[in-house]
């Protein structure tokens, strides 16, 4: 498995397309409302949404993509809509493993999964397993994850593999448990639905990501958008600590970049 390194340790390359985007995916009860549709309808539509984004984000060539499906501090929402939201979770497992396998998707679900039914371990497991080898791009599923858990069940490992070394641990000593070890740090985090907050995700992992929040709820979010997102994530001048000279000394590319072409085929 590959380890990478974390951006306060290196600079990592900076591409035109970021390699690793990061979503929470907020909006799929309000679009509902306001279509006087219950909850759940938002949901369900939402699914179909992630399916699109997925597609999109296949043919711009991004390489890994991580959503927030369902977080730690979901689980106070009405008992209803959890139900129904761990319900979807194996309704989507059981109908798109096939569907991600045959695109050359790999896989992965992160969190705490002590909570779930055997039957969903059970889905995550194979989902996994059969798409393990897959490399066009990572699906990242945060289900039952927060940032704070991430980080406590790493010291927690980290503690346990290496009791010698108490004291005296490093980041990338660290970095192996965490459960994102598998890939990059996010180049481009995106948050549909108008909230401005991180809510407890990936907090390790985003240090250096380019922040994007649109007022668009994620049942409306498409190709379009992500285009979007990424025209204004070509626009920042990435320094990770250094001046904008020093880019300038290295010979980095500078911004502007010119817009992402958008004649994209949503069904490639």
């Amino acid at each position: 498995m590959a380890i990478f390194t974390s951006s306060t340790q290196a600079v990592p390359e900076v591409r035109a397309v970021p390699r690793h985007v990061a979503i929470i995916m907020d909006g799929n009860g309000r679009w509902a409302k306001k279509r006087f549709m219950p909850r759940v309808a938002g949901h369900k539509r939402g699914v179909e949404t992630l399916r699109t984004v997925i597609k999109a984000c296949v043919s711009r060539g991004v390489g890994y993509l991580t959503v927030f499906a369902f977080s730690s501090e979901n689980w106070r929402r009405p008992q209803e809509e959890v139900n129904f939201l761990m319900n979807l979770f194996v309704s989507a497992l059981s109908n798109e493993i096939d569907k991600l396998h045959k695109n050359d998707v790999r896989l992965k679900v992160v969190g705490d999964f002590s909570r779930f039914e055997p039957k969903l371990r059970q889905l995550i497991d194979a989902g996994e397993a059969k798409t393990a080898h897959n490399t066009r791009l990572t699906l990242t599923i945060a289900a039952n994850y927060g940032g704070r858990w991430d980080l406590l069940q790493a010291v927690n490992r980290l503690c346990r593999a290496h009791p010698e070394k108490a004291g005296n641990y490093t980041e990338d000593d660290l970095e192996p448990f965490l459960t994102m070890a598998y890939a990059p740090e996010p180049d481009l985090f995106i948050r549909t639905g108008g909230e401005q907050r991180i809510s407890n995700f990936l907090l390790w992992q985003l240090a250096y990501a380019e922040f994007y929040f649109t007022d668009l709820l994620w049942p409306e979010f498409d190709g379009a958008a992500l285009d979007a997102a990424i025209d204004s994530y070509r626009q920042r001048e990435r320094r990770f600590g250094r001046t904008s000279e020093q880019l300038t000394a290295a010979g980095e590319p500078q911004v502007p970049l010119a817009p992402l072409a958008q004649a994209h085929d949503e069904n490639a």
